[in-house]
């Protein structure tokens, strides 16, 4: 069985490297005239583009194969009030630079659209945000050369609005009126309050969509049955798919912040679930979800080399 682990987004290893950098709208609104708000927006999106090539350079460098682009690439992308500019065709260079590396290094690239992005909403211009932030995305990922079968959007199901199985079915319905190429892109992830694995697992099966199984979330909002249990109907959703299903591993903050993510991972915990996963010898990949980031991963590696039963491939992946 083969692991490959991947980090989130920022890396606390490079300096002046975030790929997040923004414009609030109240300063954005204060600008003198378009031209200097077009100029403002192009400026911070490129240095963001150009910080996650840097990153994903040094990611591939300690072998690293599996990255989580920011969904914050493009300041105030989906704001109704803020101008509408071709950023992919206006930064093509930025995103091509990105395109070459990503098909020569063979990255496994996704993004995660934020919580407020839910096809659970009754609501018309809830939808409609949501639909938008999903173009988005696809823009992006579409930009950076990965079509619906690589470059995938993990989302949640949404809120429950005091009756989950009606939010269910208004999830369905909304999910099968998307445009194809959104409807390939996505995937579903349990979450910490709502929706527990077996929920969306439901979802995932009757609409055929791949499902990132959280372990965390799992922990957080339990549904009764065990990861052994679980883990191999939630691979079977990724048959039929170019890559292998992925999980999300991060470790509670503390007892009574068990929401929250750690700053590293706790190795002890991650083993175990190594080995209620192996028991299915099938390879997947594992996107970390600390607050350390880049650093969490490199220790988390340094940590499991103590097991005699994990043979290391590479700086970042392994065998079990």
């Amino acid at each position: 069985m083969k692991i490959r682990l991947g980090f989130v987004a920022m890396s606390l290893k490079l300096e002046n490297s975030s790929p997040s950098k923004t414009v609030t709208y109240k300063t954005y609104q204060g600008l003198s005239d378009d031209e200097s708000r077009l100029y403002r927006l192009k400026k911070i999106t490129a240095e963001n583009l150009l910080n996650t090539l840097r990153i994903m350079i040094h990611a591939k460098a300690h072998d690293v194969q599996v990255y989580r682009i920011t969904s914050k690439l493009v300041p105030l992308a989906t704001h109704e009030q803020v101008i509408d500019w071709d950023y992919v065709t206006e930064l093509s260079d930025e995103f091509s630079k990105i395109r070459e590396w990503i098909n020569k290094s063979h990255m496994r690239v996704s993004a995660h659209p934020d919580h407020f992005t839910l096809l659970t909403s009754a609501k018309k211009e809830v939808l409609a945000a949501a639909i938008r932030d999903l173009v988005y995305h696809d823009a992006i990922l579409a930009a950076i050369g990965l079509g619906p079968d690589k470059g995938k959007l993990v989302i949640h199901v949404g809120g429950t609005y005091k009756d989950k199985e009606s939010a269910k079915e208004t999830f369905a319905e909304n999910f099968s009126s998307l445009p194809e190429n959104l409807r390939k892109r996505i995937t579903l992830e349990n979450d910490d309050k709502s929706y527990t694995a077996s929920d969306t697992l439901f979802l995932c099966q009757r609409l055929h969509i791949p499902m990132v199984f959280d372990v965390h979330h799992h922990l957080c909002n339990p549904d009764g049955l065990p990861v052994e249990e679980l883990l191999e109907p939630i691979f079977n959703t990724w048959q039929g798919q170019v890559l292998v299903p992925k999980v999300h591993f991060s470790t509670p903050k503390s007892p009574a912040s068990i929401r929250s993510h750690a700053d590293f991972i706790d190795s002890a915990a991650f083993y175990e679930f190594l080995n209620q996963a192996k028991r299915l010898n099938r390879d997947f990949d594992i996107m970390l979800e600390a607050k350390n980031k880049d650093e969490a991963l490199f220790q988390l590696v340094q940590e499991l080399k103590q097991y005699k039963d994990i043979d290391f491939i590479d700086g970042a992946s392994f065998e079990i």
